[in-house]
């Protein structure tokens, strides 16, 4: 049989897991039962991922990638070893590397998996990880809802039937997910949340609150320091964790920044409860969201039978609090808040591998999808309505059809605007593509054009629209895959290709040795101005071939830097 693993690929941290005896289990990298999700390229020419990359982030900042789940599904770009990567590009690289630890754990290589992503996922980020594993060597045979694999962790093997709040906060994503668990089924009633809030932005409120401080004592900004910030960041969420078992703890970093020329020290004591004033806010935001999912899901707290809290922000003793006050009901971690996503992605893997599993899971859309329309009221027509094709917490997969009419008879084309969002208005919600359908014809004279709008929302959350003229036949269709933020065929292939280089560049001796003299060169600091900027950017130049992969130009850079360090040593 096939092995099929799972995935959480997280903001902060990702894991992968395997049934093993109908039983979850986490595949460990050595002592780590999950890696941190951090990318970088060191001054030795080493991609590093995990931990290794985490420990470089305060050290070179600049060449180190953190959080870029957060950037899934945009355009944004990151700049490492003088190329510049896509998010799903990055993100493939910390699925290489959990792909690499199912390898060692297994004796065999594993080609495919089951991903997962936060509930509010848009589709377009969505996409984007199914292209990261793509880019990494796997076939995504599913993307589910974390709060859902969760759920399917935390209801394996469970006989009674229960009703569980899902309360899913980590490094980077909040979802809240009702979900019902009877005999083994796992369906998901409601759900909602927020992408964009999470742990890293308790890091940051508390990194802005020392930095503020230190402001205040020495009039420096370390905020102004690429490199003082980043160990800032580090400190703080050092620190965030402390003050979740201890009330008071210390931010100690030596010789963290300069003021004329005099190196300045950071200590500064704070407390368990002056971390939660700076948190509160935030945290509130959460409880709208389970407010929000009860109301959705017809639920009131009484009827809940637990509270599952899932992510690593869940540690935080106010998030506990406030729950416990807020629902009445004191929350369990039976299984370790950081792991249950990923264990539950293994459940599903495993479902779909074909192992004999007590469970199947129903899941629902995050959001409601429809098309932008036109309605008639009071003897005219109101524009730019959006007019809904499934609501938001349909069961998944899910196929709906509504038929739309053209304005006016003589109208041989419409524009079909697809939307997701909640708002009436749909310019307000979030557009996700659009195209055109022309040649109408009426079906019966004097009438207008008629078309069907088909949408088909799959069980990895991922919509395909088709509109089809009612008297031709003819069709036009769109898989939202095909947004901006989704790579091309073309671009897909190259991205493959060039993971594949990455994972065989390893400098030669000769390529470690010269670069190391080279640096030693600039370090002493004894070259004029033009030297030590022709030795800069003659290195910058040998990074970026050794990155591609091109051998020959790289060979004929190692012998211009040959020449230069003769020239300039002698």
């Amino acid at each position: 049989m096939k092995k099929i693993v799972g995935i959480d690929l997280g903001t902060t941290n990702s894991g992968v897991s395997i049934v093993k005896n109908g039983t979850p289990q986490m595949l460990p990298n050595g002592d780590e039962r999950i890696i941190p999700s951090v990318v970088g390229y060191s001054q030795d020419q080493e991609w590093l991922v995990g931990t290794p990359a985490r420990n470089q982030y305060i050290i070179e900042p600049e060449n180190t990638v953190r959080s870029i789940k957060r950037k899934m599904g945009s355009d944004a770009r990151e700049n490492l070893a003088g190329q510049e990567f896509t998010p799903q590009e990055i993100s493939a690289f910390i699925l290489r590397e959990l792909k690499d630890i199912a390898k060692h754990n297994l004796g065999e290589e594993i080609t495919e998996a089951v991903i997962t992503v936060p509930a509010f996922f848009s589709d377009a980020a969505r996409q984007a990880t199914k292209d990261a594993g793509e880019i990494a060597g796997f076939k995504v045979r599913r993307i589910i809802n974390e709060p859902t694999a969760a759920a399917l962790a935390y209801g394996l093997n469970r006989a009674e039937d229960q009703l569980v709040l899902v309360y899913d906060l980590g490094g980077g994503t909040f979802d809240a997910s009702l979900v019902e668990l009877m005999g083994g089924i796992v369906e998901v009633r409601a759900s909602h949340g927020n992408t964009q809030l999470g742990g890293d932005d308790f890091d940051r409120l508390l990194a802005e609150y020392i930095a503020d401080e230190f402001e205040k004592e020495h009039e420096v900004d370390l905020r102004q320091d690429r490199r003082a910030w980043a160990r800032l960041v580090r400190a703080a969420e050092e620190a965030k964790i402390q003050l979740s078992s201890h009330p008071f703890t210390w931010v100690k970093e030596e010789y963290i920044i300069e003021k004329n020329d005099i190196p300045l020290h950071l200590e500064l004591e704070i407390s368990r409860y002056d971390f939660e004033i700076l948190i509160q806010d935030l945290l509130a935001e959460t409880l709208d969201s389970i407010d929000q999912v009860l109301e959705d899901g017809e639920a009131t707290p009484e009827e809940l039978s637990e509270v599952l809290l899932v992510g690593g922000s869940t540690r935080i003793p106010m998030v506990r609090e406030l729950i416990s006050s807020h629902l009445r009901i004191h929350p369990q971690t039976s299984i370790n808040p950081e792991e249950a996503v990923a264990l539950g992605a293994g459940v599903q893997a495993a479902i779909i591998a074909g192992e004999v599993i007590d469970a199947i899971l129903v899941d629902v859309t995050p959001h409601s999808l429809g098309i932008s329309v036109v309605e008639p009221r009071w003897g005219g027509i109101i524009e730019d309505r959006f007019g809904r094709l499934i609501h938001r917490n349909t069961t998944i997969p899910v196929t709906k059809e509504k038929v739309f009419s053209a304005l006016y008879p003589e109208q041989d084309a419409i524009h079909v605007k697809v939307y997701q969002g909640e708002n009436a208005t749909a310019s307000k919600n979030t557009l996700l593509d659009e195209f055109l359908i022309d040649e109408l014809e009426p079906e019966n004279p004097g009438e207008t054009p008629k078309i069907t709008v088909k949408f088909d929302f799959d069980v990895n959350g991922i919509l395909t629209v088709t509109a089809r003229d009612r008297k031709t036949g003819k069709e036009e269709h769109v898989s939202v895959e095909a947004s901006p933020a989704r790579l091309s065929e073309k671009e897909l292939l190259a991205a493959k290709s060039r993971m594949e280089e990455t994972a065989e560049i390893q400098p030669s001796p000769e390529t470690t040795i010269l670069v190391k003299r080279a640096e030693t060169l600039l370090e002493e600091g004894d070259l004029a101005a033009d030297e030590e900027e022709n030795l800069h950017s003659l290195l910058a130049d040998i990074q970026f071939a050794q990155v591609s992969g091109d051998v020959s130009y790289q060979e004929e850079l190692l012998d211009e830097l040959v020449e230069m360090l003769f020239d300039l040593e002698g």
